[in-house]
Order: structure tokens, then sequence, then C-alpha cells
């Protein structure tokens, strides 16, 4: 981080979060969501572009075919910028520079 800077993660609750023993510096504020708010965690709008375009309706036989699709979904949604910074981005989650 650059000098002067603060930083705030945006937790979603996952349980390895919650360590009692963490001791979190001065520069760092950590923001946990509400406990159900996909809305807010940009990464449950990726899961959810990519079951709706990439993984919708579908039966596996092998745990490698399941592997593989996911492995080529994640690579089609990756290459795909716009797409990307569309379902990402947020408001909240920009630089603030004084």
């Amino acid at each position: 981080m650059a000098l002067g800077a603060h930083a705030i993660p945006v937790l979603d609750g996952a349980g390895w979060q919650g360590s009692k023993a963490l001791e979190v510096p001065d520069n760092i504020t950590l923001l946990p969501l509400p406990p159900y708010a996909p809305e807010l965690n940009p990464i449950e709008n990726v899961r959810a572009c990519l079951c709706a375009n990439k993984l919708a309706i579908s039966v596996f036989e092998t745990s490698e075919e399941i592997v593989g699709r996911c492995c080529d979904a994640w690579n089609f949604f990756a290459n795909d910028i716009e797409t990307v910074q569309s379902i990402t981005s947020r408001d909240y989650a920009k630089e603030v520079k004084r």
C-alpha cells in the first residue's frame, strides 16, 4: 500500500474471516457484509453469471468433466473484461484520494 493509504477489505462472512486472534493494523478497517447480501458481494454475481451462461442445466458424468467445464467457464469469463468489470465494479469500492 502507498504511504498513508487506508484499506477497507469487504468480508462476506466466511467462517475463516472471524478469527478473534486477528490483529488488524490501524490502516486497515474490516467491513463485514450483512448476513445475507449477495447483491453486495461481487463474487456472488460472478457465480450467477457463470451458472447462467456456461454451467446451466448441466449433467456431468465424472468429476473430471465437472472440473473441465468449470475451468472452461472461468476462462471464458476471465477473458471477457467488459463483463468482469460490469458485474464486479462497485461504486462503494473506489479509490479515494485526499
